[in-house]
């Protein structure tokens, strides 16, 4: 099925639009930190569990959503999930303690589990080959403003509203959303007459038995997954504890380095489609990339490191590419779930390993810089699997984005 560009710009704003609202939920703990610990009185370990709860929950339908979105397609998967975050603000904004948040965010990674994917899956189904990195660099862009709105804005209306009048306007705003996507988005047209596979573990044989995706799979899980949870949460406890900033300091602060990823990610919509008439592959870029960021990660300058790994933007696309479409859906939430079952491990670890440090007589801000450290190298690690792995033969690389 081929769309109008009229029609196709109106379904990728109504899908923009999802994200940007997935993003900002996702990235919103980072800026309410200093409120939810004093609220309710968390530690490191708390905090961290509550920022992946949400990846744990998104992490978990991955493989199902997947399914899904090649069986009935994007329309309706994204409608079913958007329903879900409705009532997991509502939730979240009604909570009375940390057991009760925990679970409210679980249940908001369940129900945006597919704002990426779906319109990822959509751009692999209605748009040819040279569009897609640029749809995904700009629906990453999206995301970026999303993020970008969970700084200042949140924290100035913190004083006048408070933090739970905050995921109610959320609710609202995911309702508006589901509504957009139910009128605006064409319903799935299944050409793949083959019969289902008899499980959900047997539909993905194909994908995890691919090199090509296992030479994919460490970055996602590590590098990827480091990035989101140091944007989405600890780079504002960085700020406060090794910085010395303050709260508004560290929003600011957050809001400046959201406002160069959006921008960076809007050249990368621009250049992706110059890139693939060069010949250029996305590994390539990425192998040439990607020790940038982790170099920045060591030092530690992490408004560079999140700037120089935007070479990861890369990943979802490439992926999707290298399988038939009628795959695509799976190949993108598999990929898509190693990263959150990732950013979960790293939120979660960094707060376990700083609260450890502490215990054992570490000062907060020293164990902190020695937990980033140990990450840099878990993603220095990483990268010289997937230089391994991939270029072990690069006929298959050729063959999978030819």
């Amino acid at each position: 099925m081929t769309l109008t560009p009229a029609r196709s710009l109106a379904v990728f704003a109504a899908f923009a639009f999802g994200y940007l609202l997935s993003s900002l939920v996702r990235g919103v703990t980072a800026t309410l930190a200093p409120a939810f610990s004093a609220e309710f009185a968390l530690n490191s370990s708390q905090l961290g569990l509550l920022g992946g709860a949400y990846f744990l929950g998104f992490a978990v339908m991955q493989l199902p959503v997947g399914q899904w979105l090649d069986r009935i397609g994007p329309r309706a998967v994204l409608t079913l999930c958007l329903s879900v975050a409705v009532a997991s603000c509502v939730a979240f904004a009604m909570a009375g303690g940390f057991a009760s948040l925990l679970l409210a965010r679980f249940a908001c990674g369940i129900g945006v589990s597919a704002c990426l994917i779906a319109p990822l899956t959509g751009a692999r189904m209605w748009l040819a080959g040279r569009f897609q990195q640029s749809a995904n660099a700009w629906m990453l862009m999206a995301g970026s403003l999303g993020l970008l709105s969970a700084t200042l804005p949140v924290q100035w209306a913190l004083p006048v509203w408070g933090w739970r009048p905050v995921f109610m306007l959320l609710a609202a705003l995911f309702a508006l959303t589901l509504v957009a996507i139910a009128v605006l988005v064409p319903r799935h047209e299944r050409k793949d007459t083959r019969p289902a596979a008899r499980s959900l573990l047997q539909s993905y044989r194909p994908i995890f038995a691919s090199r090509y995706f296992r030479a994919m799979a460490w970055i996602g899980l590590v590098n990827y997954g480091s990035l989101v949870a140091l944007q989405t949460l600890w780079m504002g406890p960085w700020m406060t504890t090794v910085a010395g900033y303050t709260p508004d300091e560290a929003a600011r602060g957050l809001f400046a380095v959201n406002l160069v990823m959006l921008f960076v990610f809007w050249l990368w919509g621009i250049a992706n489609t110059r890139l693939h008439r060069a010949g250029l592959r996305a590994e390539q870029l990425m192998a040439w990339g990607l020790p940038l960021g982790i170099a920045a990660l060591i030092w530690p300058a992490l408004a560079v490191f999140c700037a120089l790994s935007s070479f990861l933007a890369l990943t979802h696309p490439a992926v999707g590419m290298a399988f038939p479409t009628h795959e695509a859906g799976r190949a993108i939430s598999a990929f898509n779930l190693l990263l959150f079952v990732g950013v979960f491990g790293v939120q979660w670890g960094v707060g376990a390993g700083i609260d450890a440090l502490v215990a054992s007589g570490w000062a907060k801000a020293e164990a902190m810089r020695a937990v980033f450290a140990m990450l840099a190298l878990a993603c220095a690690a990483s990268y010289l699997w997937f230089m391994a792995e991939l270029w072990r033969d690069p006929r298959e690389a050729a063959v999978a984005q030819g």
